[in-house]
């Protein structure tokens, strides 16, 4: 007997705006009714049918998959308008993975040495801003720390006119596309339209325009400059050759500059909000973190941050519990694969579901609470946990977030006494493609 995979029966266009409304809801309901694969018509009655899969054994299936058994752009059009056709997240096949090779090496490795101190002292240079015994909010702070870590590191940009232009509009695109109202827009192409500065897709794209322009400018202002000896992402990226010897044009580095900026500064921050929100709600785990710095010495360097183990696992289970993103990049099926026993045709569309594989009760029990102590305990497989997707589509900035994570909440932490402010439970809610807590968190600093 042909096995079949579970299907939501509910009309298309309501499978549509509950995924849209609270995806979290969406996942959670499902995966209580159908376990931890099941079909949808979220993109229509008469498109393919979308497959969110969890189970670690399909997951595999597809990150192990051959590269030319999927087609993989043709279905990241949310991200096109702002990230740009030449994107890495947008290309399939060789062109993907030129791009990939070329991009990887300035955001692994030995790499992330140069790139300790300058998030350490960002980090230091934005909390010394901070005003003594007055609320501020914890994730406008990250948003703040991680645009300027990544201006600096990835553009290689320091103080100045282009720079400060380039946080304002970052910021005033963020703020608007991050509206769930606003965000709508980028999952349906036909709502895009240009209907002058003061209409929602109009003000968006003056704004990008502006920004690309900044970008462009600073491109064609390095190429005529000596950046042999630059650390910045920039200048690795300009020098980078192909096999062949050929190097990225300009709007390739446009296009990957931007998709860096967008998807690793705002979910950088919003996982660092949650982090502070799990650590300083939670005595324990407040505490058993306490205990770990006191074996530091007073600021201490950041190799001794990295190394921390339960440091390390707090990161790690906050990614769990709320990872940056809840699915890892769909495939379409381009030639008829089996998984687990069912037979997916071509056209079909496979998504391999972070949250889902992150919530599985047999793999990550009480998976609703926070519990760093999982991560010493014991070890997960690649199928298992994948906050940052997984195979040949996995994050190429997932070193890098981590790196960051740890740096910026273990400086703040071990330099400043924090205490929450009006303590609230929050949920999670979608902010652009974010999870971020429902209520603004807010701190207080007492030294």
């Amino acid at each position: 007997m042909k096995q079949l995979t579970p299907s939501l029966s509910t009309h298309p266009w309501q499978q549509t705006f509950e995924l849209i409304k609270n995806p979290i809801q969406f996942f959670k309901k499902y995966q209580a009714l159908y376990g931890d694969t099941f079909a949808t018509k979220i993109l229509g009655r008469k498109s393919p049918p979308v497959y969110f899969m969890g189970d670690p054994k399909a997951v595999e299936t597809i990150f192990t998959a051959p590269p030319d058994i999927f087609e993989l752009g043709r279905v990241a059009h949310v991200f096109r308008p702002f990230a740009g056709d030449k994107s890495i997240i947008m290309l399939n096949g060789e062109e993907h993975l030129r791009q990939r090779k070329l991009l990887i090496p300035p955001l692994s490795g030995k790499r992330m040495h140069f790139y300790q101190e300058v998030i350490c002292e960002l980090t230091r240079e934005e909390f010394q801003k901070i005003p003594h015994k007055k609320p501020f909010a914890i994730r406008r702070l990250m948003a703040d720390i991680t645009l300027k870590v990544i201006l600096r590191i990835v553009f290689g940009l320091k103080a100045g006119k282009r720079s400060e232009q380039l946080q304002q509009l970052i910021t005033e695109v963020l703020e608007a596309i991050t509206n769930p109202l606003y965000s709508t827009l980028f999952f349906f192409p036909q709502l895009q339209i240009d209907l002058g500065n003061y209409s929602p897709w109009g003000n968006f794209i003056r704004k990008q325009s502006a920004i690309d322009e900044l970008i462009y400018a600073e491109i064609q202002e390095r190429r005529g400059q000596d950046y042999s000896q630059a650390t910045d992402i920039l200048s690795l990226l300009l020098s980078a050759e192909d096999e062949s010897g050929k190097k990225m044009s300009d709007q390739e580095l446009r296009d990957q500059l931007i998709t860096l900026l967008f998807l690793g500064h705002e979910t950088t921050a919003s996982s660092l909000a949650w982090m502070f929100y799990w650590v300083y709600s939670l005595p324990p785990v407040w505490e058993q973190l306490k205990t770990e710095f006191v074996t530091l010495e007073n600021n201490p360097d950041p190799e001794s941050l990295i190394k921390l183990p339960y440091l390390d696992a707090i990161c790690k289970e906050t990614l769990r519990l709320y990872p940056i993103a809840l699915i890892s990049q769909p495939r379409v099926v381009k030639e008829t694969i089996m998984i687990n026993g069912v037979s997916y045709n071509p056209e079909s569309i496979l998504v391999p579901c972070i949250y889902l594989a992150h919530h599985r009760e047999a793999i990550f029990p009480n998976s609703d609470q926070f519990l760093p102590e999982r991560f010493l305990e014991n070890q997960f497989t690649a199928y298992e946990y994948f906050p940052f997707g997984g195979g040949n589509r996995a994050c190429i900035g997932a070193a890098f977030s981590l790196y960051e994570m740890k740096l910026v909440f273990g400086t703040i932490f071990a330099n400043l006494d924090l205490e929450l402010f009006a303590h609230k439970t929050v949920k999670p809610v979608r902010r652009g493609i974010t999870i971020v807590p429902s209520e603004e968190i807010h701190f207080i600093k007492n030294s």
